[in-house]
């Protein structure tokens, strides 16, 4: 399988700057030590289908078998049938709406760290690094913690001596007792085991990924045909509940339940953007970081409308107001409780998947915040045979088990989602701000419906803002602290970073190269 290196552009070699050539979107930096024309640097491995299973693997993970039901579930909020599908079809449109934006910008500036990456080229190294702070610190270490943990849980049910409700220990620290249970330490050795696969390589560690996400993929469908053909479920659940009115203690139904659904929904899509990290591995990435995202996304949300559908002809709406677990409910009415354990199964085998393409995503950002000199600069090395970004991978592994082992995770990822939708938002603008500020750059896709698709985006994270302000101030407020804290970091950084260059720290990115230096 031929390989092209980080830094190299599209087929034709069209964008492969020579040394001393302008540097264009997607280029590595004169001089930089890993880029691809020294042969150090990461190498593109990953193919079309290799990316369109990772985006489906980064998006579904436990989501789609919670958040229909239960006593806030999405079911409360859309008390009928039609409302119900009709939600989620919304809220994969949304998505699709965003996945179109960052497909864009991931096609113009195909470059290890996607995100950070567009936010540093549209509003300077301060927003960037922001971004990368907290990615490291919570949201995407928090994230890896959280679905380790989780998985462990459901672990527990099959073998309850390695779950979360076996507790080995107390530690006594500053004053509090500390539990650590069996299942922390299975969260922790599934990141370990993970990280080792992809210290191997970005095409090892994606195909590993890719084979999960397919038998993923396979029990869903599995599930959905057998629902239906086999079930014990009822196509007059699918009717509207008799007088247009909702289960017994349903919410009804008005715009500010619609946008509080659409909160959920866009949480369960979630996780689409972070294709864009590996954009520096991903073979011929003008034209497969769109694809990837488009084919990615499109099957993800059929998934999770086609799933709904079979949680419906499994049992009426206003059942799924007691069903916290729905997947497991619905299973369990459709194939008795054999059905329920073997969906317990699912969410392990889905849980796990999301891990590994996790593990995979979050290292590169790390990398290209250490070669711009803004993070420590030995995470910026990559292993000389197997061209990874390995102390990268080393210190996620690091930092996301502490976490695992403190159980502080899902409290901090509270506090940072007001951060993270606020970098959702000023990506999704950026792609306005560089076409304005740099329209001579290469756009091989642009986004469909430009303007009105990063608009709309844009807006939609604004209300989930809004309501976030408003709903949680206090963990809104303790995510703004944490994003202050990077503030010092930056400074360090930026000094260290001008001192490195015999020059001042830059404020901002330079206007005048793609890859914000002259």
């Amino acid at each position: 399988m031929s390989e092209t290196r980080e830094g190299t552009g599209s087929r034709s070699g069209a964008r492969a700057g020579g040394r001393g050539a302008p540097a264009l979107p997607g280029s590595d930096p004169p001089g930089d030590p890993n880029a691809g024309a020294t042969g150090g640097g990461l190498i593109r491995a990953l193919g079309l289908w290799d990316s369109t299973l990772l985006v489906i693997g980064l998006v579904i993970g436990s989501a789609v078998f919670l958040v229909t039901g239960g006593s806030s579930g999405v079911a409360r909020l859309l008390p009928s049938p039609g409302l119900l599908i009709l939600g989620w079809v919304a809220g994969g449109v949304l998505s699709f709406a965003g996945a179109l934006v960052y497909a864009e910008l991931g096609a113009a500036l195909p470059r290890a760290g996607g995100q950070y990456v567009f936010l540093r080229e549209a509003y300077g190294d301060l927003t960037g690094f922001l971004y990368g702070w907290t990615l490291f610190a919570v949201i995407h270490t928090g994230t890896l913690a959280a679905l380790a943990v989780g998985y462990a849980r459901y672990f527990g049910l099959f073998v309850p001596a390695l779950g979360t409700g076996h507790v080995l220990a107390s530690v006594p620290l500053f004053g509090h007792t500390l539990p650590i249970s069996a299942g922390q330490l299975n969260a922790v050795a599934v990141i370990v085991v993970l990280s080792i696969v992809n210290y191997f390589g970005v095409k090892e560690g994606s195909l590993f990924q890719g084979i999960v996400t397919l038998v993923k993929i396979a029990s869903f469908a599995g599930f959905m045909i057998l629902g239906v053909a086999i079930g014990k479920g009822s196509w007059s659940h699918l009717a509207a509940p008799s007088g247009a009115t909702p289960g017994a203690g349903a919410a009804g139904f008005g715009a500010g339940a619609f946008i509080l659904s659409m909160v959920a929904m866009l949480w369960a899509y979630e996780g689409w953007n972070n294709i864009t990290f590996t954009a520096g591995e991903i073979k011929d990435p003008e034209r497969n970081i769109p694809l990837s995202l488009i084919f990615g996304m499109s099957a993800i949300t059929l998934i999770y409308v086609g799933m709904n559908f079979v949680y419906l002809y499994a049992m009426p709406i206003g059942d799924m107001f007691a069903s916290e677990t729905i997947g497991e409910a619905a299973a369990g009415r459709l194939f008795g409780p054999t059905g329920s354990t073997l969906m317990s199964l699912c969410v392990l085998i889905s849980v796990f998947g999301c891990i590994s393409a996790t593990v995979i995503s979050g290292p590169r950002v790390f990398y290209a915040m250490a070669k711009d000199g803004l993070f420590f600069r030995q995470i910026a090395a990559v292993h000389p045979r197997y061209r990874t970004p390995t102390k990268a991978i080393l210190w996620q592994c690091l930092w996301s088990s502490a976490l695992c082992l403190s159980g502080t995770y899902d409290q901090l990822y509270t506090f940072v989602i007001f951060a993270a939708v606020l970098f959702y938002a000023l990506a999704g603008a950026s792609v306005i701000v560089l076409r304005h500020r740099h329209p001579e750059w290469p756009r091989p896709y642009r986004t469909w419906g430009y303007p009105v698709t990063p608009v709309l985006y844009v807006a939609i994270c604004v209300i989930v803002l809004g309501n976030t302000l408003v709903n949680q101030p206090k963990e809104s407020g303790w995510g703004l602290a944490i994003l202050a804290c990077g503030l010092p970091a930056y400074l360090y950084w930026s000094r260290r970073k001008g001192a490195a260059v015999g020059a001042p720290a830059p404020a901002a990115v330079s206007s005048g190269s793609p890859t914000g230096r002259t």
